[in-house]
């Protein structure tokens, strides 16, 4: 019997099959490289961005320091040109604040449009042609 792999059926925010966003580092709420979000993750990490300076010093202003490795976590730390899998409501917040990092749509799941629009996302889209 094969087993159920929910990639399989995940879509990105263009409801296309779901691409992974980074394994150099290792992103997403599951660790697999994939923006990939379930009732199991509460933070809804679904975007994947590229991480900019400004971005980080953004987030460790808001108390989140994405820079500092956290080796008992499996956490690198970031760095500028990384792609990661973010918060959704972080990104949103970001959005607000004018420190929103570049997304990677087809790498960002679906389940970002409930707390930001697609024409959002497309304004700070690497992957648009």
């Amino acid at each position: 019997m094969r087993r159920f792999d929910p990639r399989e059926f995940a879509r990105n925010v263009l409801g296309e099959p779901l691409l992974d966003c980074s394994t150099s580092p290792v992103t997403g709420f599951y660790r697999d490289g994939c923006c990939n979000t379930g009732p199991d993750d509460l933070g809804v990490h679904s975007v994947c961005i590229q991480v900019t300076q400004a971005f980080l010093e953004f987030s460790r202003a808001r108390g989140n320091d994405l820079t500092t490795p956290m080796p008992e976590f499996g956490f690198p730390g970031l760095q500028p040109g990384d792609r990661w899998c973010l918060c959704a409501a972080r990104w949103r917040e970001a959005l607000d604040a004018g420190a929103a990092p570049r997304v990677v749509l087809t790498a960002t799941h679906e389940a970002t449009l409930e707390f930001v629009s697609l024409d959002a996302l497309k304004k700070h889209a690497i992957d648009l042609s």
